[in-house]
């Protein structure tokens, strides 16, 4: 079960396991049939009316998203169940506070640092390249700032909770 804001107003959506193109919102039974990419624009058909359906934003971390549908924006944000116990846990009430220090999230081989001091940076970008479990995995930028200190090295290995 998905809880959906778009423009403002809530609704709640259930779509099938196998098939997101199928299930309820509100109770009520949808099923949509599209083509397309949607990047480029998508045909979507519901209850035989044709629709054009255009990604005009994606944050996939956040889930947040603006789609154009027929020539109107709509801004929409998705939470599921476990977004939900998060935020009634509290762990979702400081993700916009400042943040000192980024930890490793898992053990590995520093194989590439990609910034350097006094760098100023932005959500999502490139920081360093860890390999853990013979994969390269880059670690990027929770939030925007200005690089500070590295308190690394290339060809270190670090534990999950050592600041990167």
């Amino acid at each position: 079960m998905l809880k959906a804001t778009v423009n403002g107003k809530q609704y709640t959506i259930e779509p099938e396991a196998a098939n997101p193109f199928k299930g309820l919102v509100e109770g009520l039974a949808y099923e949509l049939d599209a083509t397309g990419a949607p990047e480029t624009g998508m045909s979507v058909i519901y209850n035989n009316k044709s629709y054009t359906v255009v990604l005009l934003k994606s944050e996939r971390d956040s889930k947040q998203y603006t789609l154009q549908i027929n020539g109107n924006k709509y801004d929409i944000s998705l939470k599921d169940k476990l977004d939900d116990l998060l935020a009634g846990m509290g762990l979702t009430a400081g993700a916009s506070a400042k943040l000192n220090n980024i930890k490793a999230p898992m053990p590995g081989l520093v194989i590439n640092i990609l910034v350097e001091e006094g760098a100023t940076i932005a959500k999502g970008d490139a920081l360093l390249v860890l390999e853990a479990m013979k994969m390269e995995n880059i670690i990027k930028s929770p939030g925007e700032g200005v690089v500070k200190k590295i308190n690394i090295n290339k060809g270190q290995a670090v534990e999950k909770t050592r600041f990167l």
